[in-house]
């Protein structure tokens, strides 16, 4: 037996490939197919099975594909109404992968679907569990996401997660090994730790909703305080999950359509098109297309771009280094962008060299802000999460977490000049870019964030330890 974890940071995701006796179980695959298939091939294996824990919102999963590509049926837990074809297991269904049992443990909460596989091996004996978004390594799943398509509440939905750790994982043996589907980062949870392996034991010792003493009513509140909004790109990837999806090949063979100068500024005026520059937050600053939205591909970028971006419908063409164009096609698809148009072929300096208009932001230096700043009389929007804010910031700074830059921009005065910044300059330049387009230039960004700032003697609030809340 093998069990072989498939972390993609940019996403916390964890997808898994599992060998017996020649055969083989993927659970949870990320969208793009060829990764596993070469696996399989290599190993010799043949795919028997594919199991989803749930139907994601985060990312798209590449079961539909991996399906139609291998012939392995794709499994999902009870009360799983897919558009395609599917085994809806029912509650301790086992399922054979050579000398080893895969076993489901429906554990709704989540989402009602939502189940938990346990491994049992070849002598019998529980030796892990894959629990998907019902248990992660220090926190559970989110319980508010399936609000709309269960027709509860999100205190309902948790009391339901509730009793299914208790009856069905908690009951486990303490050296039952926890594969969870995310770690830190994913906006699943809201505590998860930077581990991506567990055990049961380890578990209800430290995580803080396993609780041996807790009440149902204690397990609701605390699971269900502090959960930010969820990301407005999730309903439409659970939807693609459900109903299928265009085939990965196909949008990868659309964003790699390479689009010369002109062609590039004809299809930007005429198509309503946006144009996403992934190139680093320091290259863009120098110049960019007039327009452009800036989310760098070194960063958090598939969640960025779902989170501000929101509809994945929405036609894109791509600005990449030369050479990250497959790259950036891929990580967009993981989540549902695929109505991708092409990439400007040569990058921004071939748009650059043809004499085109370009943009620049006004980028400072913390130094810079440091001997211009005035206290109590200019302005200072942190764009961080509120927990990094509430940890230390600058006296007066006021508080615009980026995540709601579509709700906040409608405040700003366009004749009043201000200081923008986040933790170290990535999302600072996102926010640059999407106040540029949108007409404001009446500010500067500064370079290295709150990192640089710190180091000089622009006035700061106490620092407050945050070690639990900045988890989330």
């Amino acid at each position: 037996m093998k069990i072989e974890q498939i972390y993609t940071g940019c996403l916390a995701q964890g997808a898994y490939y599992i060998t017996s006796n020649g055969e083989a179980a993927i659970i949870d695959p990320l969208r793009e197919t060829q990764p596993y298939l070469d696996r399989l091939e290599r190993d010799g294996v043949k795919l028997k099975y594919i199991f989803e824990t749930h139907f994601h919102a985060d990312f798209v999963s590449g079961h539909v594909d991996l399906s139609k590509e291998t012939g392995a049926p794709i499994v999902y837990g009870p009360n799983a109404a897919c558009e395609f074809d599917c085994i809806s297991a029912k509650d301790g269904q086992e399922f054979k992968i050579g000398k080893i049992t895969i076993k489901v443990l429906h554990t709704p909460g989540h989402t009602m679907e939502s189940s938990t596989f346990l491994l049992i091996d070849e002598n019998g004996k529980d030796h892990a569990i894959f629990s998907g978004d019902t248990l992660f390594i220090g926190d559970v799943g989110r319980p508010d996401l399936a609000q709309k398509a269960a027709g509860m509440t999100q205190d309902q939905l948790a009391g339901i997660l509730y009793h299914s750790l208790r009856d069905k994982i908690m009951t486990l043996a303490d050296d039952v090994i926890v594969y969870p589907a995310h770690g830190a980062g994913s906006a699943c949870g809201k505590n998860m730790s930077k581990e991506t392996v567990s055990t049961i034991g380890n578990q209800k010792a430290t995580n803080y909703a396993l609780r041996a003493n807790m009440t149902e009513e204690e397990f609701i509140k605390e699971v269900t305080d502090g959960l930010l909004p969820p990301p407005a790109y999730f309903g439409m990837n659970v939807a693609m999950n459900k109903q299928g999806y265009e085939s990965f090949e196909t949008v990868l063979n659309n964003g790699m359509k390479a689009i010369n100068v002109k062609e590039f500024e004809a299809i930007a005026e005429e198509t309503g098109a946006l144009i996403l520059d992934t190139r680093s937050a320091a290259d863009f600053s120098k110049g960019f297309i007039p327009q452009s939205i800036n989310i760098g591909i070194n960063g958090d970028f598939a969640p960025w771009v779902g989170t501000l971006i929101a509809n994945v419908k929405q036609p894109i063409i791509l600005v990449t280094a030369v050479g990250m164009e497959e790259e950036t096609v891929t990580r967009l698809s993981r989540v549902g962008f695929d109505t991708i148009i092409g990439h400007l072929e040569g990058g921004f300096e071939a748009w650059q060299n043809a004499g085109f208009e370009i943009d620049t932001v006004n980028r400072i230096t913390a130094e810079q802000f440091s001997n211009e700043f005035k206290f109590g009389k200019d302005k200072v929007v942190d764009i961080r999460k509120e927990t990094e804010y509430e940890a230390e910031h600058i006296d007066e700074a006021f508080s615009k977490p980026l995540a709601y830059i579509n709700d906040w921009v409608k405040d700003i005065n366009p004749n009043e000049h201000f200081y923008l910044h986040c933790a170290g300059g990535y999302r600072s330049m996102i926010a640059a870019s999407i106040l540029q387009a949108r007409g404001f230039r009446n500010f500067s960004e500064v370079e290295g964030g709150f990192g640089a700032i710190s180091k000089t003697n622009v006035p700061k609030s106490d620092f407050v330890c945050q070690s639990k809340t900045l988890k989330a």
